[in-house]
């Protein structure tokens, strides 16, 4: 990795690794002690939970999925650290009774650290963006998506 490919290469690099199917390239892109929280709130505290869990994922859940990323930007804590965002859409998840699901789409948070080899995630919030929701609330059978509008 080239140090001046700048913080924004991180959401590249992970849709790359993700597409390739990938669980170790992408946790390559985190520091050993990173924090990893997914869109359901699941966080991961270290590079090989994170490596593990996105190896599960890849292989269950979104065998053969293609990750696109758009809209990046960040934005520079000091010299060595920044915050970088992007939207993201995934296809080809695959629900529990190996049907199709459709198209998600959500927001990428990345905190990203400089070191002598480039920038390194040391922690990543993904969301899901949900079509018509303003937030979530939990009623009698889960959480469901609410609009108050």
């Amino acid at each position: 990795m080239e140090q001046d490919e700048g913080p924004e290469s991180v959401p590249h690099r992970f849709a790359q690794a993700w597409n390739r199917g990938d669980a170790d390239g992408i946790a390559e892109l985190f520091a050993p002690d990173a924090d990893f929280v997914n869109v359901v709130g699941l966080w991961w505290h270290d590079r090989k939970s994170i490596r593990d869990a996105h190896e599960y994922g890849l292989r269950v859940i979104f065998p053969g999925s293609t990750m696109r990323v758009s809209g990046v930007r960040s934005r520079m804590l000091g010299t060595e650290a920044a915050v970088v965002h992007c939207r993201w859409s995934v296809s080809g998840q695959v629900l529990p009774d190996g049907s199709p699901s459709g198209l998600r789409r959500g927001v990428f948070t990345f905190v990203v650290s400089r070191s002598d080899t480039g920038w390194t995630a040391v922690a990543a919030q993904n969301t899901d963006r949900v079509s018509g929701a303003e937030s979530l609330a939990q009623q009698e059978g889960g959480t469901s998506p609410v609009d108050y509008r």
